[in-house]
């Protein structure tokens, strides 16, 4: 049987022979890393892009998530309208705004 199990390991007493509670302590420690780096920020980055996308106001200029830069000339509750070019005028979801710009920057790029 030395073939198949350590001498070493059998000797010690068997898979259970290590600390009862450090399996549940090191689940614990890795759901906080996992919350602490990967959750916690996703759900602040959310929070503030909800927060933003509440505040678009008409004449606010805006970067869809397309890359396309306009300036808002309607809003609605749950679209805006945004003039991308001279009598192009586009309608989107409120949550396709990506970031909102100073005023102005448009006309100067």
């Amino acid at each position: 049987m030395g073939f198949f199990i350590s001498d070493a390991y059998a000797q010690a007493g068997g898979p259970g022979g290590g600390a009862p509670y450090a399996d549940i302590l090191f689940l614990v420690l890795l759901f906080a890393v996992f919350y602490f780096l990967l959750i916690r920020p996703q759900q602040k980055k959310a929070k503030e892009h909800k927060k933003m996308v509440e505040a678009v106001q008409k004449g606010d200029e805006v970067i869809t998530n397309g890359g396309i830069a306009g300036k808002v000339i309607e809003v609605g509750e749950s679209f805006l309208t945004v003039n991308i070019a001279e009598g192009v005028d586009v309608k989107l979801q409120r949550s396709a705004i990506a970031q909102t710009l100073i005023k102005g920057t448009i006309k100067s790029s």
